[in-house]
Order: C-alpha cells, then structure tokens, then sequence
C-alpha cells in the first residue's frame, strides 16, 4: 500500500513555472514508477509524465515536451515535475499516480495502469 501526496500547486501567469512535489510512503522495497496526470474541468484525466523507478527513464506527453520535466530524488521518496513556459491551457488538477508494482506502465499514460493516486493539487496559469 502506497500513500501519494502532491504539493506545490498555485497561481502563476502565462509563461511563469512552478515545481510540483509528489511525496511517496508505504510499504514498498523498491521505488515505483510514478505518473503525473491532470485534470480540466470537464476533461477527461490525461498523462502528463511518467518516470521510472530508477528514475533513469521517462516518458512526456507531445502537449508538454521542451517545457515540463520530470525528475526523482529516491533518498526524499519524491518525485517532482518542473513545469515551464506554463500556458493558461495547462490549467489543471494536477495528480500524481503509481502502479501496484514496480513494472513500468505500458501504456505509460493509461488511467486504468495506476493503482495509488494522490489527492491531486490546483494549478491554474492565468492569461
């Protein structure tokens, strides 16, 4: 069982950043893979970024290449996802997601691959 909370969301103007935090506990004796996805109001939840266990690979929706990135430090059990040249379309909450195990997901973006999920956190970029 893996706890998942994500911190760091706000308000930021168009072309502003922001760094998310996904914090993991539980019981686990490997680090998983974690996904970030997020939500709009009346969209469906879409993948965002997906990073590996080791942290060694990483998979990026073509929404948010060049401009997000994601990254893990596995002595803190976080994962963070640095968003750049933010866009009032990237408006969202944001969420971060793990598998039950610690296979990477195929598909890396499928809701359905995710077991844990965090609350989610607000990001809303302003025009």
């Amino acid at each position: 069982q893996l706890q998942l909370v994500e911190s760091g969301g706000g308000l930021v103007q168009s072309g502003g950043s922001l760094r998310l935090s996904c914090e993991v506990s539980g019981s686990t004796s490997e680090p998983h893979a974690i996904g970030w996805f997020r939500q709009a109001p009346g969209k469906e939840r879409e993948g965002v970024l997906c990073i590996s266990g080791s942290g060694n690979s990483a998979s990026y929706a073509d929404s948010v290449k060049g401009r997000f990135t994601i990254s893990r430090d596995n002595a803190k059990n976080t994962v963070y996802l640095q968003m750049n040249s933010l866009k009032p379309e990237d408006t969202a909450v944001y969420y971060c997601a793990s598998p039950y195990g610690t296979w990477y997901p195929d598909p890396w973006n499928l809701v359905s691959q995710y077991d844990y999920w965090g609350q989610g956190t607000q990001v809303t970029v302003s025009s």
